[in-house]
């Protein structure tokens, strides 16, 4: 699978989260204490911005309705069959890399 540079890790300190898009996926991506995580962006209930959602160790909230994803498989902490797409997050030197 492809990987893709995504920005630096400078751009994306930690306890924070960005939105990216790469090949018409809006893609959103966490720095949780120094370890990345991606997952596809919105929240199949609603559309919620997940990016835009609450952290809280590896678990994140959606803003609109409190659905919870653990952001390690993008799977939901509520619903056992709903799910997020996960990408793998490599780091080469100081850059992020998603891999598609």
């Amino acid at each position: 699978m492809p990987s893709i540079k995504a920005f630096s890790k400078s751009e994306l300190p930690p306890g924070q989260s960005r939105i990216i898009e790469i090949d018409g996926k809006k893609i959103a991506v966490f720095n949780v204490g120094g370890e990345y995580f991606a997952i596809g962006n919105t929240c199949p209930h609603k559309g919620g911005s997940l990016g835009n959602g609450t952290v809280e160790g590896s678990m994140v909230t959606c803003p609109l309705h409190a659905w919870k994803f653990d952001l390690a498989t993008g799977n939901s902490t509520i619903f056992p069959n709903v799910h997020v797409p996960k990408y793998a997050v490599k780091i080469h030197g100081n850059d992020v890399f998603i891999e598609l």
